[in-house]
C-alpha cells in the first residue's frame, strides 16, 4: 500500500469460479516502527508454520541486519529448546537488502526444530552480540587507525508454536513418520535376470524423507524365505539441506544367496508415513519380485551312465560259473591262510601316508583362522573337511556351533562391503566337534600299534 486508508483487492475469476473481494486497512506507519527499522542493527526471527505435528520439522529462521559495519567478533547465542531436538542447517550464510532506501548487510540462520512432545512449545528469544565500526575523523586520523566501538546486544521476539499429537488414524503398529514427501528405491547389483544356485545378489533398499533426519528413518522389515540366504550390511545414512530443511535418507543393502532352484518370492516392501504437507496417511510400496533361480551346472554331482543289467549264464555254460565259484573258494581258504600265517609275524611299520596329514591341514586351518583371513581359511577348511569321515554339511547339521561360524564366514566372503571377519569362533567350534563326528587327529591318536609279541 502506498498511502494509508482502505484498500479493496478486486475478486479472481478463473473460468466460472469467482473469489471473494478482500478489502485491507492500510494505517500510518508510526515513527517507533521507522526508527526501529532503521536501528544500525536489528534482529528478527521467523517459523515456517505455527503449528507442527509431534517428530515433524519445523523451520526457525533467524535474520540479523545490519546498516553499519561490525567487527568479526560478532555472536549468536546457541538455540536451546527443552522437550525438542535441533539441527543447525548448514552454515549462517551473509547478503545484502535494501530497506527504505538503505542497504543493510543480513545474516541469516537456520534450524530444523523437531518437537518431542504435544502441546505448546515456546521458542526462547536469541541474543546477537557484536561490536560496532566508528572510524575517527580525518583530522584525527593517526596510526592507531579505527578506534574501538561500542559493544550492543540486540534479542528476538520469543515464538509460540503449537504441537500437534499423532492422529489417531494413524496405525499403532507402524512407526511414526511426518514427512513432506517419502520415496522407496530398491536397485540390484547385479540385475537378478538370470540367477543360478550359489549366486550372490546384492539387493539396496532406499528411504528418502523430506522432513525428516535419518536418525528417524527406521529399518526396513526383513522377511526370511525359504531357499534365500540372506547377509545384511550396515545401513548407510545421509542428511541434506534444501531451501524446505532437511531431507534423511537410509540405504539398507543385504547380500541375497539362493540355496534351491525354482522361484522365490519376494514379498512387497511398504512403508507407512503421515504427509504433513496435504495432513492425510500415505502407503509408498515396492511390488513383490518373483527371483527364478535355475540349477548351477557347476555345483551339479556327475550321475553314472546306464545301469549295467545282468542276465542270468545260459545253461550250457553252466560248468563256467562252477568252476569260477571252485576257484574263489580255494583263493578265499589260501587268502585266510596266509592271514594266519602272517598274524604270527612280528608287527611291520605302518606304510607312509601320502599326501598332507590330518594334522598339517588342521595347522593350516589354525593359522588361517588367526590371520582372520576368511578366503585362505575357506581354503584350508574345505582340504581338511576332504580327510573327514562325514562331509562338512553333516558336521555343520550335527553340530550347531559349527552351523553358526559357516554362517559367518559365509557372511564375510559373500558381503559387498567386505566385513571384518574374526576367525576365533570357527577355530574353537572345529575344535569342539564330538569325536564321532571329526577325523581322528594323529597328534592325539591313541592307538597303539599291535603287540610285538602276539598271543
Amino acid at each position: 500500500p502506498k498511502e494509508n486508508g482502505t484498500v479493496v483487492i478486486p475478486p479472481l475469476q478463473v473460468g466460472e469460479y469467482t473469489t471473494q473481494p478482500i478489502s485491507l486497512q492500510v494505517l500510518e506507519t508510526t515513527s517507533q516502527d521507522t526508527n526501529a527499522e532503521l536501528a544500525p542493527v536489528f534482529v528478527e526471527s521467523n517459523l515456517d508454520q505455527n503449528s507442527v505435528y509431534v517428530q515433524a520439522q519445523t523451520l526457525l529462521t533467524v535474520r540479523v541486519y545490519h546498516s553499519v559495519s561490525l567487527y568479526d567478533d560478532s555472536s549468536l547465542t546457541p538455540l536451546q529448546i527443552p522437550d525438542a531436538r535441533i539441527e543447525q542447517l548448514g552454515e549462517s550464510r551473509t547478503y545484502e537488502k535494501v530497506i527504505n532506501s538503505i542497504r543493510h548487510g543480513v545474516i541469516e540462520t537456520r534450524y530444523a526444530i523437531y518437537p518431542q512432545h504435544s502441546g505448546n512449545l515456546t521458542i526462547a528469544a536469541q541474543t546477537f552480540s557484536a561490536t560496532l565500526v566508528e572510524s575517527r575523523p580525518p583530522q584525527e586520523n593517526t596510526l592507531q587507525g579505527t578506534k574501538p566501538g561500542k559493544l550492543i546486544h540486540v534479542s528476538t521476539a520469543p515464538i509460540e508454536l503449537t504441537v500437534k499429537p499423532k492422529p489417531e488414524l494413524y496405525p499403532a503398529d507402524a512407526p511414526w513418520l511426518p514427512a513432506r514427501s517419502l520415496t522407496l528405491s530398491e536397485n540390484w547389483n547385479p540385475e537378478p535376470d538370470h540367477v543360478q544356485i550359489g549366486d550372490s545378489l546384492t539387493r539396496s533398499l532406499t528411504v528418502k524423507a523430506e522432513g525428516l533426519s535419518s536418525a528417524q528413518l527406521p529399518g526396513l522389515p526383513s522377511t526370511e524365505i525359504n531357499g534365500l540366504r540372506r547377509y545384511p550390511d550396515q545401513p548407510v545414512l545421509g542428511n541434506q539441506n534444501n531451501d524446505r530443511g532437511l531431507i534423511g535418507s537410509r540405504e539398507d543393502r543385504e547380500a541375497l544367496v539362493p540355496t534351491r532352484a525354482g522361484a522365490l518370492e519376494l514379498p512387497a516392501v511398504e512403508v507407512v508415513w503421515w504427509n504433513t504437507h496435504e495432513d492425510h496417511l500415505e502407503r509408498t510400496s515396492l511390488p513383490a519380485r518373483t527371483l527364478q533361480v535355475a540349477n548351477n551346472p557347476s555345483l551339479v554331482v556327475d550321475t553314472p551312465a546306464t545301469p549295467t543289467v545282468i542276465t542270468a549264464p545260459d545253461d550250457s555254460r553252466l560248468w563256467l560259473w562252477q568252476l569260477s565259484t571252485l576257484l574263489l573258494a580255494c583263493t578265499t581258504l589260501l587268502g585266510f591262510g596266509l592271514w594266519w600265517h602272517a598274524r604270527r609275524q612280528p608287527a611291520v611299520q605302518r606304510a607312509a601316508q601320502t599326501g598332507p596329514s590330518p594334522r598339517t591341514l588342521l595347522d593350516d586351518l589354525k593359522r588361517a583362522t588367526q590371520a582372520n583371513d576368511p578366503q585362505a581359511t575357506r581354503q584350508a577348511l574345505d582340504a581338511w573337511a576332504r580327510q573327514q569321515p562325514e562331509t562338512l554339511a553333516d558336521m555343520a547339521a550335527r553340530f550347531v556351533p559349527l552351523s553358526d561360524a559357516l554362517d559367518g564366514l559365509n557372511g564375510a566372503l559373500y558381503s559387498e562391503s567386505g566385513h571384518y571377519w574374526l576367525g576365533e569362533e570357527l577355530w574353537r567350534a572345529v575344535k569342539a566337534i564330538p569325536m564321532a563326528e571329526r577325523a581322528q587327529d594323529p597328534a592325539t591318536d591313541t592307538t597303539s600299534l599291535p603287540p610285538l609279541y602276539p598271543k
